[in-house]
């Protein structure tokens, strides 16, 4: 068969103030009918500038392809080259024979239309259908994508959305055309693994019914395993090895994914351990980066949630009127202590980011308690809440849309720290140097702007930006989800010594049950708003209790090519709405201690 896509030694290069940067070098691959074509590499190893190539949308970020063809097989069968067609042949193209799904989800869609508006256009434009015609699809794709009461969603807006359903969202506009070359650049980092695998089986069945072509990027090595038929290794712009899933896997020759493989932390790994470990680093054996034995803490408690409740109203009718509500957490009670790692894990939508915001009060909770350093943070006034918040910092879940496109890095790093009065001139440059190579940023993106980074770049100037007023608990939003292995190996373990030397603590939410496994000291699972079980992470990973748990656990993907799993290997039952009517008083939650301090919701 004739390849689908053709791209022969691609060149891209970005002027910037400090001169002309090489994105791309050098790169050549195809992909067949029907072929996944999984790239792997660093965050800045060139991978989405690839894509992005493909696309035509390079230029848009100040990039240039200065050599190379990109040649792609359109729907009539005539040979495009990409590299030289003209906006409006693009304008035909994209969306329409090539889907692509973006990496932040946030920046993707537009947050002034609703989420059927945003569906239908591509729809009306490419495919010549009607409103209505249009609307069925759009609601049938949200379906596919497994949105819980898609025609509600349809009628909202981005920002109504957890970070989990938007991607949904951007996958299901993608693939609503039915393309023939998908272009996946890290669709699943933002989803759990229950949405994930659904979503790898949609993908994977789509590729086998229609002949789609797709070429799938991501850091995450056990997806490779599940999607790939040959895989792409970039580092530094160029491809350095390239081979059948199976080779890479079982017989990788270059020393570069030798260690990428290495570094991919594995379910299972930490059983019997009692303390967290920091993650295994490229070109480190895992002896060199075990951690060193904590020092020991007598338990004091830092953070105390004492049934906390937080709904939102849903409007309706003429008048906008409450009619019902989501109860996104709903009787959450756990404490932390002092130097500690809890890990809130779940699907997305199921509250553990409005739990985590509304322990900041960037939401304010409907009722309960929180107490941070025996500080009840509810009663205190917005001017003592503003102090307080020295103490209490969060990493967000999409790096570019909590930073600001306008300034400079060094300046919105440096911005908690006068706004607080901590530093000012010379001082205030050295806190930021010091910050930048704390986090393993070069020193030369100070005058960068967000979008001259890639995400992962972008996620570790956030992280900096948190540290930088020394704070007591940080709540770390799925902070790592963005990161490739090497870079996410690195901030994980800069997060353990920083926890280490100043006795920080961190609420950490996550949907990477490996890493969560190997970082965290207790894990709460939640489900529609509840914790349905809570305990130390070896007892929560080696005796799950709770049936959501077991499934939860069961859903992680392996990285081994020879145990894929299909679409009709998995079980999924549909999510459960969290919208009630008003008055609605749901039952509180008790619990059952099956071992000490590992307790389980009475179902």
């Amino acid at each position: 068969m004739k390849d689908i896509v053709s791209v022969d030694h691609l060149r891209v290069e970005f002027a910037t103030d400090g001169g002309t940067v090489v994105g791309v070098e050098d790169v050549s691959f195809t992909i067949a009918p029907g072929e996944t074509l999984c790239v792997v590499g660093e965050s800045g190893s060139g991978k989405s500038v690839t894509s992005l190539s493909l696309m035509r949308l390079v230029e848009f970020g100040g990039g240039t392809i200065t050599a190379g063809s990109l040649n792609f097989e359109r729907a009539d069968g005539s040979l495009l080259d990409v590299a030289a067609a003209n906006a409006q042949v693009m304008g035909a193209v994209r969306g329409h024979e090539i889907g692509m799904i973006f990496q932040e989800p946030m920046t993707a869609l537009n947050p002034v239309f609703t989420i059927e508006r945003q569906l239908t256009d591509g729809l009306m434009l490419h495919k010549g259908l009607t409103q209505a015609a249009a609307s069925a699809r759009a609601l049938e794709l949200l379906q596919s994508v497994r949105i819980p009461e898609p025609e509600r969603r349809l009628k909202q807006y981005p920002h109504e959305l957890s970070g989990g359903m938007r991607q949904r969202v951007v996958i299901a506009m993608a693939m609503a055309c039915d393309p023939k070359l998908l272009i996946a650049d890290e669709p699943t980092t933002a989803l759990d693994v229950t949405i994930q695998a659904e979503i790898l089986a949609l993908i994977n069945r789509l590729k086998r019914e229609n002949g789609m072509a797709v070429l799938f990027i991501t850091h995450d090595m056990a997806v490779v395993a599940q999607m790939a038929d040959r895989v792409v290794v970039m580092y530094r712009g160029r491809i350095v090895e390239t081979g059948s899933v199976t080779q890479i896997f079982e017989n990788p020759q270059e020393d570069y994914t030798k260690a990428l493989l290495a570094a991919v932390p594995k379910l299972g790994e930490m059983k019997g351990k009692p303390a967290p470990e920091k993650m295994r680093l490229i070109g480190d054996e895992a002896a060199r980066a075990a951690a060193a034995p904590a020092k020991a803490r007598k338990p004091e408690v830092l953070l105390q949630v004492k049934n906390l409740t937080t709904r939102f109203p849903v409007k309706g009718g003429i008048l906008r009127r409450t009619v019902a509500q989501v109860h996104a957490v709903e009787d959450v009670s756990f404490s932390l202590n002092v130097g500690e790692t809890l890990a809130l894990v779940g699907e997305s939508g199921c509250g553990k980011s409005s739990c985590g915001r509304s322990i900041l009060r960037l939401i304010e909770p409907t009722s309960g308690e929180v107490w941070i350093g025996g500080r009840d943070i509810g009663a205190l006034s917005h001017a003592d809440l503003r102090r307080a918040r020295a103490d209490m910092q969060m990493v967000f879940q999409d790096p570019f849309a909590s930073l600001n496109p306008y300034r400079r890095l060094k300046d919105q790093v440096a911005e908690p720290i006068l706004n607080f009065g901590l530093a000012t001139g010379a001082a205030l440059d050295a806190m930021v140097l010091q910050l930048f190579d704390r986090v393993r940023l070069p020193r030369d993106f100070m005058n960068r702007y967000p979008h001259e980074l890639s995400g992962g770049q972008r996620q570790r100037v956030a992280i900096a930006r948190a540290l930088a007023v020394n704070p007591k608990l940080i709540v770390a939003d799925e902070a790592v989800s963005a990161l490739d292995v090497s870079v996410q190996a690195q901030v994980l373990n800069l997060m353990m010594e920083l926890q280490e030397d100043l006795g920080l603590s961190y609420l950490f939410i996550s949907h990477d049950m490996a890493v969560v496994e190997r970082v965290a000291h207790q894990v709460g699972v939640m489900y529609l708003g509840r914790i349905v079980e809570i305990g130390p992470r070896s007892a929560v990973f080696d005796s799950p209790q709770h049936p959501y748990t077991q499934s939860l656990l069961s859903a992680v993907p392996i990285a081994d090519p020879r145990k894929r799993r299909f679409g009709e290997d998995l079980a999924f039952k549909p999510i459960t709405s969290p919208i009630f009517p008003l008055g609605h008083k749901p039952a509180p939650s008790t619990y059952t201690e099956v071992t000490p301090g590992h307790f389980v919701l009475s179902l």
